[in-house]
């Protein structure tokens, strides 16, 4: 063979090479990892060598099929243009930035970029984190908005783009704070200028909360189409840690929304989940329970697409619970099937990497750097489904034995179903309870760090509630004392 035509026969096979491992959101064997903010460094300070690398440093196998960089963290800053902190990898104080505007230079990330999307992986930019400043005034903000991303991280044109000439595939959405009212007018003109632009594909993911509808996102799901939703099965009562009740655990409730609810029938649920015990307050399992309860999700519902770990740095350092993660829930190179539970092998310890950079974060409690503690979330969001419209009869829902006759209501109410029957009947409907702010009802939501009067005690939420009685079996609420 002539070595012109040795030459064209290896260029197919990198073709083919490259089309087999390309990213598929059709998949149920997808893992997605959090990359950005230094979550492992933030809990251990003094482990340099174990830091956060940089992007292109988890792109070398292909455990990880999507990344979104975490956060675009400030929505609206100097001259108009949004910010970004990736921790000790790029940030405002150490990259400098654009003339007139509060982005930092992370051109240097171009190429890492690049290399991580030529090995199949997607690589979208992540919007919100714990603190994020995310709010539009007006369905016509947030459709500039939309432009604003497109230029600076999509396939747009501008002189002040972060990663450079590097086109990311997409945007997530992990808003854990503000008003998200018009964000649907965001995502429709990403969605608008993707299909005026042609050729490349672009995806739209979110990270609600496990709580079904989730406080900030709920809304925004039901209006825009989503590809991939990455549930956060921890730092709440619905997390991984209480899989195993019935009462707490909701997959179900986010494939019926997938199903019946969510504007593309097609959309993936993922099972979120922190990748060490360290990134987050609650919900870390071992690689074999999370690999075994993803197969068993994966054999339920068909709407499961994979799991989502936070974050990079965390998974590396735990022995690569991405790779034991990937390794136990993937399946042949057929596409999206089916298999029965199995056990992943796990290893204590720490592994050792080699690290850059000198900037460390602070946790999610007080920045957008990590998600290591449980996020406090307003009680006034549109999330308290018995009282919706004020047409719920607690004693109709407490006694139905089937569906719910209320076809006004969007909801899904088997969950709050099963939270009512953990209260004996009695407490049920006369709990005598005022919260701090002195009203006089207690059958409402509550999440991590509210605080109620119960029997003459102060109580503090740990994680989401609805209706459980402080003191009672879930041990949801943390007993202050006398008050």
């Amino acid at each position: 063979m002539s070595p012109l035509r040795l030459a064209s026969a290896l260029s197919a096979l990198c073709l083919i090479a490259l089309q087999v491992a390309a990213y598929d959101n059709s998949r149920s064997d997808n893992l997605a990892v959090y990359w950005g903010q230094n979550s492992y460094g933030a809990t251990h300070t003094n482990d340099v060598a174990n830091w956060q690398q940089s992007i292109g440093y988890y792109c070398q196998d292909d455990s990880i099929d999507a990344i979104p960089i975490a956060f675009l963290n400030i929505f609206q800053s100097t001259g108009g243009y949004p910010s970004i902190n990736l921790a000790n990898t790029c940030n405002t104080d150490d990259n400098g930035v654009f003339p007139g505007t509060s982005l930092p230079n992370c051109t240097f990330l171009a190429s890492d970029i690049e290399f991580c999307q030529s090995r199949g992986k997607i690589v979208t930019i992540s919007l919100g984190g714990a603190t994020g400043s995310a709010t539009f005034s007006s369905a016509d903000q947030a459709t500039a908005f939309g432009d604003t991303i497109w230029n600076l991280f999509l396939g747009g044109s501008s002189s002040l783009r972060p990663f450079g000439g590097a086109v990311l595939d997409g945007v997530d959405l992990d808003i854990e704070g503000g008003n998200t009212q018009y964000f649907d007018s965001f995502l429709a003109r990403i969605r608008q200028l993707a299909a005026a632009a042609g050729g490349k594909q672009y995806y739209v993911t979110g990270a609600p909360q496990c709580p079904y509808p989730d406080g900030y996102l709920g809304t925004v799901l039901n209006l825009a189409s989503f590809d991939a939703v990455y549930v956060q099965f921890y730092n709440n009562w619905c997390g991984l840690q209480n899989y195993d009740n019935i009462w707490a655990w909701d997959f179900s409730s986010w494939d019926n929304w997938a199903k019946t609810l969510s504007v593309n029938p097609n959309v993936k649920i993922y099972i979120g989940a922190p990748a060490s015990s360290t990134a987050a307050g609650s919900g870390y399992v071992d690689a074999t329970t999370l690999a075994n309860i993803a197969l068993q999700q994966r054999a339920n519902y068909s709407s499961f697409g994979g799991v989502m770990l936070w974050d990079a740095s965390q998974a590396y350092a735990n022995n690569r619970y991405d790779a034991q993660i990937k390794n136990a829930i993937r399946i042949g190179s057929g596409g999206a099937t089916s298999s029965s539970p199995t056990t992943a092998a796990t290893t204590g310890g720490t592994s050792s990497t080699s690290s850059t950079g000198a900037t460390t974060t602070t946790t999610k409690a007080t920045s957008t750097t990590t998600k290591a503690s449980t996020t406090t979330k307003s009680t006034t969001t549109s999330t308290s489904v018995l009282h919706h419209e004020g047409n719920l009869d607690h004693e109709s829902i407490l006694d139905h034995e089937g569906g719910f006759d209320h076809p006004e209501d969007d909801y899904d109410f088997s969950h709050v179903y099963v939270y009512e029957q953990r209260l004996p009947r009695s407490q049920r409907m006369e709990l005598n309870h005022h919260d701090s702010q002195g009203t006089n009802e207690f059958d409402s939501q509550y999440v991590g760090g509210n605080r109620v009067t119960y029997n003459g005690h102060l109580w503090t939420a740990k994680w989401w509630t609805y209706n459980d009685v402080p003191g009672g079996p879930a041990g949801v609420w943390a007993d202050n004392g006398p008050c």
